[in-house]
């Protein structure tokens, strides 16, 4: 009897550390997040699992997930386009970092299911009344520029809201795998993939 019960002790005790691990994983390291809603298509697909990273370091063009500005309870997942400094404009459908004309490869696939203006025309200034991105702030966007609520409509998000980087589609089985990371190439005119 003394040997099952020193096993009981043992099992639980194993179960209570595996419960804490897992806890503190989730709560400092990654965790998983459900896309809801097609403003990320064709990048992300509704319905799709994927984990969110939260040591990550973000930079311009991630894939981030934060609460909804207009909605606490509800999270959000957007591109950034924008870090501390960058003035950000489109004009012809093109998107202009200082100044620098820049394709975004992560648009053709849905951009080609339009006719017509994929991003409509706008500056910062015209939406936020600033004409940089402030420090400590990101402007997001997301990658289905026709149906997604983002910066242009909510403005800036803090940096300190970012709850992670969108990293690695687990579900379904036929995306799995990494998302794509871009980077501004060194003379700053196209996105490349790092």
């Amino acid at each position: 009897m003394k040997f099952i019960l020193k096993e009981i002790v043992s099992t639980l005790l194993l179960f209570a550390v595996m419960f804490l691990v897992i806890m503190g994983v989730y709560k400092y390291i990654a965790e998983p997040f459900i896309v809801d809603g097609a403003s990320m298509e064709a990048t992300l697909k509704s319905g799709e699992r994927l984990w969110m990273l939260k040591l990550n370091e973000i930079d311009r063009f991630d894939v981030v997930i934060f609460p909804a500005p207009d909605n606490e309870d509800k999270l959000y997942v957007k591109r950034v386009i924008g870090v501390a400094g960058d003035t950000i404009a489109y004009e012809n459908d093109q998107l202009l970092i200082n100044g620098q004309a820049v394709e975004e490869p992560y648009l053709q696939e849905k951009a080609n299911e339009f006719d017509g203006k994929f991003t409509y025309d706008f500056t910062l200034e015209d939406i936020t009344g600033e004409t940089t991105v402030p420090e400590g702030s990101f402007f997001v966007m997301g990658d289905n520029r026709r149906n997604s609520l983002d910066g242009r409509r909510f403005g800036f998000i803090e940096t300190d809201d970012v709850m992670g980087e969108a990293d690695f589609i687990y579900w379904p089985f036929s995306e799995f795998g990494l998302l794509d990371k871009y980077e501004l190439s060194a003379d700053g005119s196209e996105i490349v993939l790092r």
